[in-house]
């Protein structure tokens, strides 16, 4: 172990004195031959061969030197000390290299370096996440978790090669049409109403076109972390109604160009009260259940519905037929695309995690 800890400390330090031998050709000199030492000792090892080039007793001499003639008595633990941080420094290195390769793989596969936090993770895309719950409480319970990362990752690999323009995907939206035409692309937008990144996303694609370009499925997606609550206080509420409408259909005085449904998430992500509040700011943090339900009311009223049909929508809304349709959606977004943020669109045969960029 002391002669490949060795070759892992050198390796480390190679490019210190990469940049050293510049102006001193004889350390650089030096340090290869040291390091030709150590990586023959460690070509051994790997090939199960016994390691004749004493680079072990090398290494532990140069250290104990000192020690020998000072304080004889602390040769032999000093001697046990090396081996024992020996072992660590392999045995981290080795965890290292395993969690940088879990790392690499759930970036690629899941758009996240971080499995049960996905914020957490720097490298991925700005997303609002769906979070596993509260973490391991126990060693036990780490490894169950670390085990259950990585068979995350690899179920989420065949995403990669995934024709997704032909997945079939039972999902239930907001239908926007860009044209009835066969050959019009489609796409599927699943957002939540109280994520800032589906906020910023929505009014990128109203402003470049996206909705012209596509006929769009548009997935209410309320956000809910492993304890089971709700990321975003109103983001329930908000998806129960949005689909009540969409089955209640269009109204006779309807003066919208798409759908009342569509008018609600358009009214959250991109327009503000008498105050210059943001409506996704006011359902998140100010409305309380009551008060989200009575101004939704009011924007059907306002889109063209009567008060018998608010009515319908509201029962609707609080039935199982709906509460079913958002725990399938939930399911095939967890489950089948897996998404470990939102917003996760798929357009042109792909699946894009994170704020649409043109």
């Amino acid at each position: 172990m002391v002669c490949i800890a060795a070759f892992i400390i050198l390796c480390l330090m190679s490019v210190v004195v990469a940049f050293l031998s510049i102006f001193r050709r004889d350390i650089g000199k030096r340090w290869w031959k040291t390091f030709k030492k150590a990586w023959g000792c460690v070509g051994k090892r790997i090939t199960l061969q016994k390691c004749e080039t004493g680079f072990k007793e090398d290494i532990k001499n140069s250290i104990l030197s000192k020690v020998i003639v000072k304080k004889p008595k602390l040769v032999k633990p000093i001697s046990v000390g090396i081996e024992v941080v020996a072992v660590l420094i392999v045995l981290v290195t080795v965890w290292s290299l395993v969690e940088g390769a879990k790392a690499g793989l759930a970036l690629w596969s899941l758009g996240t370096c971080n499995v049960q936090r996905p914020e957490a993770c720097s490298l991925s895309a700005e997303v609002c996440s769906i979070d596993g719950d509260s973490g391991p409480k126990n060693p036990i319970e780490a490894v169950g978790y670390w085990f259950s990362d990585w068979g995350e990752i690899f179920s989420a690999i065949p995403d990669k090669f995934r024709d997704w323009d032909n997945a079939k995907l039972d999902l239930r939206g907001i239908m926007v049409y860009a044209s009835l035409d066969k050959n019009t692309k489609t796409a599927i937008d699943i957002f939540d109403p109280g994520c800032s990144v589906c906020l910023q996303s929505f009014r990128t694609q109203k402003e470049t076109g996206f909705f012209n370009q596509y006929n769009v499925l548009l997935v209410p997606f309320p956000i809910q972390n492993g304890s089971g609550e709700f990321k975003y206080k109103n983001s329930k509420l908000i998806s129960e109604y949005v689909m009540a409408a969409v089955y209640q259909g269009i109204p006779e005085t309807y003066k919208g160009s798409i759908s009342p449904a569509f008018d609600i998430i358009d009214r959250i992500f991109t327009e503000k009260n008498e105050e210059h509040k943001s409506y996704q700011k006011l359902f998140n943090d100010y409305y309380s259940a009551e008060e989200a339900e009575e101004t939704l009311k009011s924007w059907l009223v306002e889109f063209g519905y009567s008060e018998a049909e608010v009515s319908e929508i509201e029962a609707r809304a609080k039935s199982s037929e709906i509460a079913d349709i958002i725990a399938k959606n939930n399911d095939i977004v967890v489950n089948n695309i897996h998404a470990k943020g939102i917003p996760t669109m798929i357009y042109d045969g792909g699946k894009h995690t994170g704020a649409y960029k043109e």
